[in-house]
C-alpha cells in the first residue's frame, strides 16, 4: 500500500514547486515591470531610479571592462573568499563549542553572556577595533564576518544540542558510546539538520556585513563596489552591483537548502 500512496504525494509536491516557481516569476516580472514603467515616464529622478537599460549597460561594462583595475570575476572571488574563511572558522568552531555548551550548563554559562553582549552590536561599532588590531588588510576583515557569523552558528548548535531525547542519550551510552564518540556519532548526527539551518542563516547573516568589511581600505569585492559606486554617484552601477549580489546569495542559499533537504528530507524548505 506505501507505493500507490506515495505517487500522489509526489506528483503533489511536484505541482506545488511548479505553482511556487511560477508564482515566484511573475512576482520578479511585475517588479522589472514596475521599474521599467517608473524609469521611462520619469516618475522618479533616474539618479535615485536608473532604467533597467542603464543598468544592464553598467553591467555589460564592468563584465567586458572590470572595475577600477579588477575584472567582475576577480571582485566576486574576493569577497567569496573572505566569506568562505569566514565561514570555515565560524563552523569548526562555533559547531564544537555549541554542542558542548548546550549540553553543559556550566560550560554555557562561561560563554553565553559574552556572546549574547556582542551578538547585537552592529558590526561598524567594533570594526574600528579590529582595524585598530588587526590591521587594513584581509585579517580585520575576515574577523568581522567570522563575529557575524559566529552568533547565530553558536546558538542554533546550542538549541539543537539541548532539545535531544534524553532516551537517545542513554540507549548510546547503555550501548558503549562515551566521551568523543558519543558527540560524534550521536550527538552531532542528531544536530546536523538544525545546524544546516543555523549555517544558512549564518552564511545570510555575514553576506549583509559584507559592504561593512569592505568599506576601510579595500580596493576590490562587490561590497566595495557598491560602495565606491556610491562616491561618484553611479546610482547605475550600484543597482547593478546590488543585483549581482542578490543573484549570487539566492545561489548561495539554494545550494545549502539543497544539502538540507539531502541531510534530513522530511523538513520542509
Amino acid at each position: 500500500m506505501a507505493a500507490p500512496l506515495s505517487r500522489p504525494l509526489k506528483v503533489s509536491r511536484s505541482k506545488g514547486y511548479v505553482l511556487y516557481f511560477t508564482v515566484s516569476c511573475c512576482s520578479v516580472l511585475a517588479l522589472f515591470t514596475i521599474w521599467w514603467i517608473a524609469s521611462h515616464y520619469g516618475w522618479v529622478n533616474p539618479l535615485f531610479l536608473p532604467s533597467p537599460a542603464d543598468v544592464w549597460s553598467a553591467f555589460t561594462d564592468i563584465a567586458r571592462e572590470g572595475y577600477k583595475g579588477s575584472t567582475l570575476l576577480g571582485h566576486v572571488g574576493a569577497s567569496l573568499r573572505r566569506i568562505l574563511i569566514a565561514m570555515f572558522f565560524v563552523f569548526v568552531t562555533a559547531v564544537p563549542l555549541g554542542i558542548v555548551c548546550g549540553r553543559s550548563r556550566l560550560v554555557r554559562a562561561v560563554f553565553d553572556p559574552i556572546i549574547e553582549f556582542y551578538r547585537p552590536l552592529p558590526p561598524l561599532a567594533y570594526y574600528s577595533l579590529l582595524v585598530l588590531w588587526f590591521g587594513i588588510g584581509d585579517t580585520s576583515k575576515v574577523i568581522l564576518l567570522f563575529l557575524s557569523g559566529f552568533a547565530p552558528m553558536f546558538i542554533a548548535a546550542v538549541y539543537s544540542a539541548r532539545r535531544i531525547p534524553a532516551d537517545r542519550i542513554n540507549g548510546a551510552r547503555s550501548l558503549g558510546a562515551n566521551g568523543f564518540r558519543l558527540y560524534a556519532f550521536v550527538i552531532f548526527p542528531s544536530c546536523l539538520p538544525d545546524l544546516l539551518t543555523g549555517f544558512r542563516t549564518a552564511v545570510g547573516v555575514t553576506y549583509a556585513t559584507l559592504v561593512a568589511a569592505e568599506m576601510v581600505a579595500a580596493v576590490s569585492g562587490i561590497g566595495w563596489m557598491a560602495l565606491d559606486a556610491s562616491k561618484y554617484l553611479r546610482s547605475d552601477i550600484i543597482y547593478a552591483v546590488i543585483i549581482i549580489m542578490g543573484i549570487i546569495a539566492i545561489l548561495i542559499d539554494s545550494a545549502i537548502r539543497l544539502l538540507i533537504r539531502r541531510v534530513s528530507p522530511w523538513i520542509e524548505q
